[in-house]
């Protein structure tokens, strides 16, 4: 069995006064983080130890018992009466960026060193410890309760004494059948958010090799992603490589057009402006609104990809490995918008691949070496042109493609969808051989009985909604 882990995000609803005592709750969570933070330095071998013999190390130094009532550092510097869930959850952040720290400079000393044998000069910073902390509170039981589809109760300290108060939530509703984990009390754009972490226990699927190798019945859908008018084109095979169903996802070009023109506006705006502050985040509503419809598209086309796979039955989705896209030379909007859409096909994969897994499928990438130049019929080069122009050459973003070793003739976008997909099954050593070609009807030869059906795959055309 795996686990499936996802994170529900709901706004809360509170009074000014409420604000202030989140506000008041998450500087004591980081003062106290920030205190253990320093008992660790005191105690680095504390950090040999599992977590849970960390933390039980680290509340002997710190907290004041009958058994233990002088510790070497205790807490109460900090504030006294502090509830026993929020003073770990303030150390198991602190074990966490310990962690991290100390990893990172035990590499850094090993470059060093590494360097040093060589007679290299070593100018690389060492790293630091954190200078300022500004954690989310994690809300372990205890600090938590009466949880339901419009509310919660949360323990928080006003400043003066620890309250309990009820808030409304809104937002995504709960998903029923997963195990609720620790929220946290996020402050997010000038408001206050209650994360909550979920998790459900799923069949961890199948190896691909093995589903490919063992089982006939396996089917794959292929996704070639696109910064023109179609963002994606998905295609469901079985194991002998016949296509079973298409699906475009279009609003490439609506997208593109929204991000091109807020480009443009911030382009103008810096214009005016003149020279940027160091340090300060100019156009700070036009960005993230760029980001905000890129966020929603990379979603909406996932989840649009993994709803299309599952009702056509496939168990493997496949896509291009693409890290080294790089833009244009151009005007800034036109490089701008270039570089933001490579982005956004790396946001779909990166959800794509987590909504499949929830959904027992698994995901796989393969090289994108001429999968828009190949043949998927015979593997012969093809020739890319537009409607209208003569079928010769090979145009970067034109629309068709016709091979002259087959006569193939497709949508360039599902041709590179089908060699997505031979791609992974040469993978496992399966190729496929050329279909014929059809003949004209005036070369069919006269049939004397039975009935012939002409069996085509699903082909289904959608737009991914608003940017």
């Amino acid at each position: 069995m795996a686990k499936a882990t996802t994170t529900i995000r709901q706004t809360l609803n509170y009074n000014p006064a409420s604000g202030a005592w989140f506000a008041a709750t998450q500087t004591l969570f980081n003062q106290i983080a920030a205190f253990y933070f320093s008992v660790i330095q005191a105690h680095e071998r504390v950090l040999a130890l599992g977590n849970q013999q960390a933390l039980t190390a680290l509340e002997k130094l710190t907290h004041a018992t009958a058994i233990n009532p002088d510790p070497v550092m205790p807490l109460r510097s900090i504030a006294a009466g502090i509830p026993a869930m929020f003073r770990r959850a303030a150390i198991n952040a602190a074990l966490g960026s310990a962690r991290s720290f100390y990893s990172h400079l035990s590499r850094w000393r090993q470059r060093k060193e590494k360097a040093e044998a060589k007679g290299k000069k070593f100018k690389e910073r060492p790293p630091v410890p954190p200078r300022t902390w500004n954690k989310s509170v994690t809300l372990y039981a205890g600090m938590w309760k009466e949880r339901n589809g419009s509310s919660i109760m949360i323990k928080i300290w006003t400043g003066s004494c620890w309250s309990w108060i009820r808030a409304r939530v809104t937002g995504r509703v709960l998903p029923e059948g997963w195990e609720l984990c620790s929220p946290q009390l996020v402050y997010r754009g000038g408001r206050w958010y209650v994360h909550t972490p979920v998790e459900k226990k799923i069949q961890n699927p199948v190896t691909i090799a093995k589903q490919i190798k063992t089982n006939e019945q396996t089917r794959i859908c292929a996704v070639d992603l696109n910064l023109n008018e179609h963002i994606a084109v998905c295609t469901v095979r079985d194991g002998e490589g016949s296509t079973l169903a298409t699906l475009f996802i279009g609003g490439g070009q609506r997208v593109s057009g929204f991000r091109k023109r807020v480009l443009g506006r911030i382009a103008r705006n810096r214009k005016q402006t003149g020279i940027i502050a160091e340090g300060e985040q100019d156009n700070a509503d036009l960005w993230k609104k760029i980001r905000n419809g890129d966020d929603y598209v990379a979603h909406r086309v996932s989840k649009r990809i993994v709803q299309f796979a599952q009702e056509h039955g496939a168990s493997i989705l496949v896509f291009e490995h693409l890290g080294n896209l790089q833009p244009t030379k151009g005007k800034y909007s036109k490089r701008s918008n270039e570089k933001r859409a490579f982005w956004m096909k790396g946001r779909i994969f990166t959800d794509t691949k987590y909504k499949a897994y929830h959904a027992g499928m698994l995901t796989s990438r393969v090289s994108p070496r001429n999968t828009s130049r190949e043949c998927a019929c015979c593997g012969s080069l093809v020739a890319r042109y537009a409607e209208g122009q003569e079928a010769q050459g090979y145009t970067s973003g034109a629309p068709l493609v016709y091979c002259a070793s087959c006569g193939m003739r497709k949508n360039a976008d599902l041709n590179a969808s089908l060699m997505i997909g031979n791609r992974l099954f040469e993978r496992f050593g399966i190729c496929f051989q050329e279909k014929p070609q059809t003949p004209p009807a005036t070369e069919r030869e006269e049939q004397s009985s039975g009935v012939t059906v002409l069996q085509e795959p699903n082909i289904q055309v959608v737009g991914h909604g608003r940017a």
